[in-house]
Formats: structure tokens, C-alpha cells, sequence
């Protein structure tokens, strides 16, 4: 199982972290397996960093084995959505950017990508008219439509699959909207898509 994420891919947060304009195509990293976080397990902040930000995004379950798919055919390759956080090293990330390197390590370290529970895709008309959001310790804090998204679902799942096989069970972050932020010991996360609460969790 690998863990497809998608950076960049909200107009709005690019423009909160400074970012320039918008890649043409899409803008792809990955996290290990060892990255995952469910089950409402809590977090636990790392030594290595005194930044980890939230992302809240859209979390897409692929549900079969596929390569150079077809933009038009990508819906056949996801069964299930859930809300997840992306966790950020931030100051990590500063750093490395800065220095022109590889930024995988402030975002794919231990644990740095919750998942919540998922839901069948036939739930939803439109994966690209989905709501969803964040609380922290009962209060809003981040919240986002994927109708916003730049590159949709589907096409990321085309692009993708130029460059690597898709298998069962490979589970696709689709970025972040507006309103990341830093998180801190004894936190309450709760991830909502569509009013449905998903995501319930602690930071440690």
C-alpha cells in the first residue's frame, strides 16, 4: 500500500503559504505506509520539529489494480472517500525549500497522515461538490469543497498512473484548502465531510 498526496492544489492555500502560480500539472509526493494514523489512535508531535501544521483534505480509497488510466474511466478506480490530515513539519519544510532540497522528510515521518473512517463512494453525487472540515477542541478551524480543487480527483488519478501502477488498497490525499495551522499537546481533532464526523482523534 503506498500514499499518494497532492500539493498545491487549492488556489487559496498557495496563496497563504506564498506560493507562486499554479503548476500545470499536478504536484505529487508520497508518504510511506508507516505514515498512516487511524482507528483514532492519538498523535504524537515529534522531537524533530516545533511547526506541525494540520491539512485537512479529501482522502480517496482505490479499490483496483490500474495503469495510464483514462481521465474518463478514473471513477472506476475508487470506492470510498474519508477526511485526513496531512501533517507538516513547517519549519522542516521552510528549511529544506530554502536550501533547494527534497522536502519528503516533513511530511512523510511517523503517523503524519490520519485517516478517517470511509464511506462509500455511492453516498455522494459528486465527489467534486463534497464539503468538508476541521475542529479542534470544538471550534472551526479549517474547512474546504473539493469543487475548489485545481486539478480534480479524476484527473490526478490519470496523471498518477502515467508514472505508477495504482493497486488495491493505495490511498490518494487530494491537498488542502485554506486555513492550515499549527496543532499542539492535548488538541481534540474532529474531521467532518458532509456534516458526518470521520475523523476524532488527540494530539499527544
Amino acid at each position: 500500500m503506498k500514499i499518494i498526496a497532492v500539493g498545491m492544489n487549492y488556489a487559496l492555500h498557495n496563496k497563504e503559504l506564498g506560493h507562486g502560480q499554479p503548476s500545470q500539472e499536478p504536484v505529487i509526493f508520497m508518504k510511506p505506509d508507516s505514515a498512516i494514523l487511524k482507528d483514532g489512535k492519538p498523535f504524537f508531535i515529534p522531537d524533530f520539529s516545533d511547526e506541525i501544521h494540520y491539512e485537512t483534505e479529501l482522502v480517496v480509497r482505490i479499490n483496483r489494480l490500474g495503469k495510464n488510466i483514462a481521465p474518463r474511466f478514473a471513477s472506476r478506480y475508487y470506492d470510498a472517500v474519508t477526511v485526513g490530515i496531512d501533517f507538516t513539519a513547517r519549519d522542516l519544510q521552510r528549511k529544506f525549500r530554502e536550501q533547494g532540497y527534497p522536502w519528503e522528510l516533513c511530511k512523510s515521518f511517523d503517523s503524519s497522515a490520519a485517516i478517517g473512517t470511509f464511506v462509500p463512494i455511492e453516498r455522494y453525487k459528486d465527489i467534486q461538490n463534497l464539503n468538508f472540515g476541521l475542529e479542534i477542541d470544538g471550534r472551526e478551524v479549517q474547512r474546504g469543497c473539493t469543487a475548489d480543487m485545481l486539478f480534480k480527483v479524476d484527473d490526478i488519478i490519470a496523471y498518477v498512473s502515467r508514472f505508477m501502477t495504482l493497486k488495491i488498497g493505495d490511498l490518494l490525499f487530494t491537498g488542502t484548502p485554506a486555513g492550515v495551522g499549527p496543532v499542539s499537546i492535548g488538541q481534540h481533532l474532529q474531521g467532518y465531510l458532509e456534516g458526518e464526523k470521520l475523523l476524532d482523534f488527540y494530539v499527544r
